[in-house]
């Protein structure tokens, strides 16, 4: 793939790491440098890439031909995110999305700036993402939904038919929302939570761990020592 555009990515953490491959492998985006914030600045290179202090990003790279992704999680629910990439979105910069080649997302499907889409995720008909998305591997995003601005969408979650996500939102591994349901803004789906009615803003769904066996799973498979 040829690469046309030049790419600097906002974070250092996995993210950053994975979004280097992603980018590299599969978009027409060459990634040229990683940028943080001043204060988390820990070393002048990263993956062999120059990493730049977000406040002088633009004394580096210029707006004027180079893409910013940030590659933060859902960190104060979304807010970071948010914040780093309208500041770069402020200085001028263009907002790249990455939506993998191996994800399946229908021809009618809105989607907004700033996201990223990995593998295996099935968007259908007439649903609508907005602005600063993430959607890890596997999810199913059932038609006429809509996914407001700076969600964060985990591994395997099934949102089902015309359903609403309030924005800011995090949804955790194989949790499930119902058809017709809409969820708050601000709320956090924990892992394998089901959601079946609307919800509150700012709602919090726990997953609780489960009490072990009182026997050993040793024991239970006849396992000698």
């Amino acid at each position: 793939m040829i690469k046309s555009k030049k790419l600097i990515i906002v974070g250092d953490t996995a993210f950053a790491e994975i979004a280097l491959e992603y980018f590299d492998a599969d978009s027409d985006y060459e990634v040229v440098g990683f940028s943080v914030e001043e204060a988390f600045l820990k070393a002048p290179k990263k993956c062999g890439l120059p990493v730049m202090p977000f406040e002088h990003l633009d004394s580096y790279f210029s707006p004027d031909n180079h893409y910013v992704y940030v590659a933060i999680v859902y960190t104060q629910l979304n807010r970071l995110r948010t914040r780093l990439s309208t500041t770069a979105k402020n200085k001028g910069y263009k907002l790249a999305s990455y939506i993998s080649s191996r994800a399946f997302i229908w021809r009618n499907v809105e989607l907004g700036e700033h996201c990223f889409i990995f593998e295996d995720n099935t968007v259908q008909p007439f649903v609508k993402i907005g602005k600063n998305v993430v959607l890890w591997s596997g999810n199913h995003i059932g038609h006429h939904s809509t996914i407001n601005d700076n969600c964060f969408i985990a591994s395997h979650a099934v949102i089902s038919g015309f359903c609403d996500i309030g924005e800011n939102t995090f949804i955790g591994v194989n949790a499930t929302v119902a058809n017709n349901i809409n969820v708050g803004k601000d709320n956090w789906l924990g892992p394998n939570t089901v959601i079946m009615k609307n919800t509150e803003s700012g709602s919090l769904f726990k997953t609780e761990q489960p009490d072990p066996a009182k026997i050993t799973a040793n024991r239970f498979f006849k396992v000698k020592e």
